[in-house]
């Protein structure tokens, strides 16, 4: 890898870990100061992209288009998401969530289209490692995500619009708290969706990086981590239950797998060493 190369490579590594650092550090700041440095870090993502192994668009040869077309669609969504290090985490209060109502309603909007990015960059890669005759994993891992992502729209949407307008609601008449009457349990069934939308985004992924593994474009390492990760944010999901409930941290692991961004995340990196690879 050539030093132009390696750098665009590292700097494309460490976007997710400092958006979600200084996301959790610096909370919510002006969108006068977030908007302009989300701007500059998505053209340098856009560059380092081009530089890593996006210009293999250009190739003659169908495979490598496919595949720099669907890794570059793995990575696109994150550099929207980047944009979370100057919103910060959602509110922790429904005044917060009205007082910046409008954010809000930008944060989400990016979630669907990330979800749909992930979806069609998924496609892509689908097509190329069925040529290669690789189908059993390419299926199963396709398949997850066509039944993932019309639950992620209804989680994203149930945030985006129907929890907004009620908390407006509920500030409109007075009150401070979460509307509980009806909203905790529209609430409960969101979340018993965005269960089945991550357990799927992640056997999704494991499926893909075994294909990737079986056609040789991945090489052991890469593969084993996706697989591996996606191994334990579904196990640490499914036994949530019995975690010890008294505990101080009795929803870790379960809580940051369940993020939208996690997987996301992940699928970003298999996108960036697809594409690595790729132009190798």
């Amino acid at each position: 890898m050539t030093p132009t190369k390696l750098i665009s490579y590292i700097y494309l590594c460490c976007i997710p870990i400092l958006t979600f650092i200084l996301a959790f550090q610096l909370g919510h700041i002006s969108y006068k100061i977030y908007v302009p440095i989300w701007l500059l870090n998505f053209c340098l993502m856009a560059v380092a992209t081009w530089i890593l192994g996006a210009k293999t668009i250009k190739s003659a040869e169908k495979e490598k288009r496919y595949l720099a077309y669907g890794a570059g669609l793995l990575i696109l969504p994150i550099c929207f998401l980047s944009i979370l290090f100057g919103m910060g985490a959602p509110p922790d209060s429904i005044q917060k969530w009205v007082d910046t109502a409008t954010e809000q309603k930008v944060r989400f909007d990016i979630l669907l289209a990330d979800g749909i990015l992930i979806a069609l960059g998924l496609s892509l890669i689908r097509l190329v490692l069925q040529e290669k005759g690789e189908k059993l994993y390419t299926q199963l891992g396709y398949t997850a995500i066509v039944i993932a992502i019309p639950l992620f729209f209804i989680n994203t949407s149930f945030w985006h619009s129907f929890a907004i307008q009620s908390y407006k609601v509920k500030i409109a008449n007075g009150a401070t708290n979460k509307p509980l009457e009806w909203f905790a349990p529209a609430a409960q069934q969101t979340w018993i969706i965005t269960i089945g939308q991550v357990l799927l985004t992640y056997f999704s992924i494991a499926m893909f990086a075994g294909s990737l593994r079986q056609v040789r474009t991945f090489k052991r390492a890469p593969a084993v981590i996706y697989i591996v990760f996606s191994v334990i944010a579904i196990v640490s999901i499914l036994l949530f239950p019995l975690y010890p409930g008294a505990t101080a941290f009795s929803g870790f692991p379960y809580y940051p797998f369940m993020i939208p961004a996690v997987p996301m995340i992940l699928c970003y990196y298999m996108g960036v060493n697809l594409l690595r690879t790729t132009s190798e």
